[in-house]
């Protein structure tokens, strides 16, 4: 088997070879697309899943049919250092530019770029120096105030009313949407609620943590009648065979039945994972088709490298009274957990539990599928917790 055409893709936000089983949230953004190009209502989209299930790949897709459906588009990656404006800011810029050549009558463009640079002044107080290179005189009163609740609908209005009259529409695509403070989250929340009121050529399509629903209804309580917020699981198994034989099928190369269903069942279906153990199967295999002994002989090397990749960078961000709360959660299976069963292996109080599990949360390790119970963000992290901490007594 020759390595050099190994069809699988392990990576962050890797297309992978077959997008298997999610066609229904893609044909649910050509909705959405042709929709707002018709000046009909239709909700913005907002992935939410755990890491590894295919979030970054799927924002990418939807990238690439707005822009085969004509629009203009903007993506951009949320982080705890940078913020919402400073992100937007220079995209903002560069899509007014290219609206700026395309012909048309009437001057929404140039304005669009005096609010942005008035926008760009105002917000300087808060995030430190921007220069954004606009040769133009901002316009006084319109999204200075450096309330960004206020501004950022300002902005957006400006955008959308520029790229409308160029007979345009855009896209702004956000991943890892969590990471954004309140206040960023609520404007954005704001400005894409006066996008749908005043029916303007301006869609958001984002990603995020399943936490995601919680904290855009907590900002606003009419989030949910604005966005929709497809769940992104783990992969069917029919969905699953489909990822894995697809791709080597071209190549003339097939799993055997065996083979397949042992990887279903070391992934739980998980895209991420799927590709890991396609991709060292394929490398490992001498001939089609590849038996499920390669798969066997194939997995040490795939724990190893999730060990020390994908779970590793996440574990090492992790103070020593966090990694202990992780283990006690594992110590329980897969979870989701009570918060009361991991206080009472402690041996504490449950309310002494709560420094360390809000920043769990915020570091996207974990998060809170009901009231009282918690799940890790990273699928199969309960099992690297064991391999990493073996020697373990929660009433240490």
């Amino acid at each position: 088997m020759d390595p050099i055409k190994n069809p699988f893709s392990p990576g962050a936000g890797a297309p992978p070879p077959e997008l298997a089983g999610r066609e229904e949230v893609l044909e649910q953004t050509r909705i959405l697309l042709g929709r707002v190009k018709q000046k009909r209502p239709e909700k913005s989209i907002l992935l939410t899943g755990l890491r590894g299930v295919g979030k970054t790949v799927l924002l990418n897709e939807m990238e690439r049919i707005a822009e085969a459906d004509g629009y203009r588009t903007i993506l951009i990656e949320a982080h705890e250092n940078k913020s919402l404006a400073v992100l937007l800011a220079p995209h903002l810029r560069r899509l007014l530019y290219e609206l700026d050549r395309v012909a048309g009558a009437g001057d929404k463009v140039r304005r669009s770029l005096a609010v942005l640079k008035s926008f760009v002044g105002a917000i300087k107080v808060n995030v430190g120096d921007i220069e954004l290179g606009i040769d133009i005189e901002p316009e006084q009163g319109a999204a200075d105030s450096g309330d960004l609740e206020i501004d950022l609908p300002s902005l957006f209005t400006a955008v959308a009313e520029a790229a409308e009259e160029r007979g345009a529409s855009v896209a702004i695509l956000i991943d890892e949407i969590q990471y954004f403070k309140k206040k960023e989250l609520s404007a954005l929340i704001m400005a894409m609620h006066r996008m749908q009121q005043r029916q303007l050529p301006l869609v958001l399509l984002g990603a995020g943590l399943p936490i995601l629903p919680g904290l855009a209804g907590e900002s606003k309580s009419y989030a949910e009648r604005l966005f929709s917020f497809p769940d992104i699981g783990a992969l069917s198994e029919p969905d699953a065979i489909k990822a894995l034989q697809d791709p080597v099928q071209t190549s003339g190369v097939t799993f055997e039945q065996a083979a397949i269903q042992e990887i279903f069942r070391l992934t739980q279906g998980y895209p991420y994972f799927l590709q890991e153990w396609g991709y060292q199967a394929w490398n490992r295999a001498e001939a089609s088709p590849i038996d499920l002994a390669v798969i066997q002989n194939a997995s040490e090397t795939v724990v190893h490298r999730l060990d020390e990749n994908f779970f590793r960078v996440r574990f090492d961000r992790l103070t020593p009274t966090e990694k202990t709360f992780l283990r006690t959660m594992a110590e329980q299976g897969p979870g989701p957990y009570r918060t009361a069963d991991i206080a009472d292996m402690l041996g504490v109080k449950i309310h002494s539990l709560g420094p360390a599990r809000a920043k769990l949360i915020s570091k996207g390790m974990i998060y809170s599928p009901s009231h009282g119970n918690m799940a890790f963000t990273v699928p199969l992290f309960d099992e690297f917790m064991r391999r990493a901490m073996p020697e373990f007594e929660p009433n240490e």
